[in-house]
């Protein structure tokens, strides 16, 4: 997409609050401090319409940005993070449990892991609900840069293994080299097509490969 404008729409916590939308939206999701805002902001090539916090945890709303009026990206609630308290904790799972059920114009879902980290219950949890919801689904692997070339396999594989998704499915992606960004949004484009045909909605401009790289 050749980002022309880009804008906070809202945060929401439940239906009633979310943006009335006729486009296709794609959701972003992971553990707290798994690097979502920095890949979202890699993405747009802004330097910071999605915040980043240097405490984990931080976001607990469920963030939504226009793109040219064309499409919507959703930052959803991170995840994991042991000192955010019991209360927070006990909302995540039915705030984004209820916005994976019940949007409509989701398109796909964008899940993120830590290069450095295995998938614990809450990862296959959400990969679950997204199973459960026929959601598609775009697997990440991020700051594949804090590894070397050599090592890249021997961090991959547990992620493969424990989430038991095929591994041609993962784009491996560092926020510093930007590596991974095309790749990323040529998957986008695929969903946001196919979310266009089953809304029976014309797109608003042409997405092609090209205008999606940016």
């Amino acid at each position: 997409m050749i980002i022309k404008s880009t804008s906070f729409l809202k945060s929401a916590t439940r239906p009633g609050n979310y943006p009335e939308l006729s486009c296709p939206e794609i959701a972003f999701a992971g553990r707290s401090n798994v690097g979502k805002s920095s890949l979202l902001n890699v993405l747009i090539q802004r330097k910071s319409l999605v915040r980043t916090s240097s405490t984990p945890g931080r976001t607990q709303l469920i963030n939504f940005f226009d793109l040219n009026g064309e499409l919507a990206l959703v930052d959803l609630p991170g995840y994991g993070f042991a000192k955010v308290p019991m209360a927070v904790k006990t909302q995540w799972g039915p705030m984004v449990r209820t916005y994976l059920q019940s949007r409509t114009t989701l398109a796909a879902v964008v899940m993120l892991f830590d290069v450095r980290r295995v998938p614990r219950a809450e990862d296959l949890q959400l990969l679950d609900w997204l199973e459960e919801f026929s959601i598609p689904t775009i697997p990440v692997i991020t700051k594949i840069d804090k590894v070397t070339r050599n090592t890249r396999r021997k961090h991959i594989e547990p992620i493969i293994a424990a989430t038991g998704l095929p591994a041609e499915a993962f784009t491996l992606f560092s926020a510093l080299s930007k590596e991974g960004r095309e790749e990323i949004w040529e998957r986008l484009e695929v969903a946001v097509e196919n979310m266009v045909e089953e809304m029976e909605l014309e797109p608003a401009s042409d997405l092609d490969a090209d205008d999606l790289n940016g």
